[in-house]
């Protein structure tokens, strides 16, 4: 019995440490959930404020009502023009995936067609219909490459949110 209510107060003592929400800055553009990036206390923030006309990178300390605490620097984030978000954004990672595969989906075909000309033929050999399919699809890939969502500026509808979830 004694062991039962040991494993119960366990558990419920780990619940109650998994309940607390952590605080985070939202960065939101509009109302749609799938633009909304959160930076949490810990992770590295790259952002340019407007004292300052460079980028700063400085890991996220502490955050309260008004201010981010970060480890060189308090900011509010009415202070913040821009926040670097290259890495942080999802809808990049989905942009490097398509430009990954249309640039492999074009060097596959022509390295296919090379072997294939070369076993059939035995002289290399690339038929006109699968050069223009492949360069469509490698220029494809490389007019992807520029497009990524670097910075999120402060801004018009977008705002720089700090939210606090914490159980007092």
């Amino acid at each position: 019995m004694k062991f039962i209510l040991t494993v119960l107060l366990f558990l419920m003592a780990f619940w109650e440490t998994n309940a607390q929400s952590k605080d985070f800055i939202l960065l939101k553009r509009g109302s749609n959930q799938k633009t909304q990036i959160r930076f949490y206390p810990g992770e590295e923030i790259t952002y340019k404020s407007k004292k300052l006309g460079y980028f700063i990178t400085d890991k996220i300390i502490n955050l309260d009502t008004e201010f981010i605490y970060l480890e060189e620097n308090i900011l509010s984030p009415a202070d913040i023009l821009e926040i670097d978000v290259r890495h942080k954004d999802p809808r990049n990672r989905t942009l490097s995936n398509l430009t990954a595969l249309f640039l492999g989906a074009g060097g596959i075909l022509l390295t296919v067609e090379a072997v294939n000309s070369l076993y059939q033929q035995d002289e290399l050999r690339i038929d006109d219909g699968v050069a223009i399919t492949s360069g469509i699809l490698i220029g494809t890939g490389l007019a992807l490459l520029p497009l990524r969502y670097k910075t999120f500026k402060n801004e018009g509808r977008n705002g720089i949110q700090i939210i606090l979830m914490r159980m007092d």
